[in-house]
C-alpha cells in the first residue's frame, strides 16, 4: 500500500475505513488504528461509540445519513493525557501591557476495535 493511502485496483485488497466525528474534528480511522481525540468522559478500558460521517468499504462509499446511522464505529479508551504546552503572549507597545498565559489541552487516546 502506498503511504498516501492509495491502493491499486489489481491488488484486490478490500479497504475498509470510516471518517468519524470526534471533538469538533473529523478523523479517518481503520480497525486497529490509534487516534488521539479531545477528552472523552470514559474510564480506561471502557468501550465508546463514535458517529460516522463517511464509510468506505472497497469501492462503495457511503455518505447517506440513513445508511450511516446503521454504521457503528467502536473504540476502546487506552489512556487520558494532556497535550503539549502552548504559550500565549500578548503585548502592546508603549503601554506597559504584557500578558502571558499557558494552556495544555486534555486529550484521550483510543484504539478503534470495530467498524460494522
Amino acid at each position: 500500500m502506498d503511504p498516501a493511502g492509495f491502493v491499486p485496483k489489481e491488488t484486490g485488497i478490500n479497504v475498509v475505513y470510516a471518517v468519524v466525528r470526534a471533538g469538533g474534528r473529523q478523523e479517518k480511522v481503520e480497525v486497529g488504528s490509534i487516534v488521539t481525540l479531545d477528552r472523552v468522559q470514559a474510564a480506561e478500558g471502557e468501550s465508546i461509540e463514535l458517529p460516522a460521517v463517511l464509510f468506505v468499504d472497497g469501492d462503495n462509499v457511503t455518505t447517506d445519513a440513513d445508511a450511516l446511522s446503521k454504521v457503528t464505529v467502536t473504540a476502546e479508551v487506552l489512556q487520558d493525557l494532556r497535550g503539549p504546552k502552548i504559550v500565549i503572549q500578548k503585548y502592546k507597545n508603549k503601554t506597559g501591557y504584557k500578558k502571558r498565559q499557558g494552556h495544555r489541552q486534555e486529550l484521550t487516546r483510543v484504539k478503534v476495535t470495530g467498524i460494522k
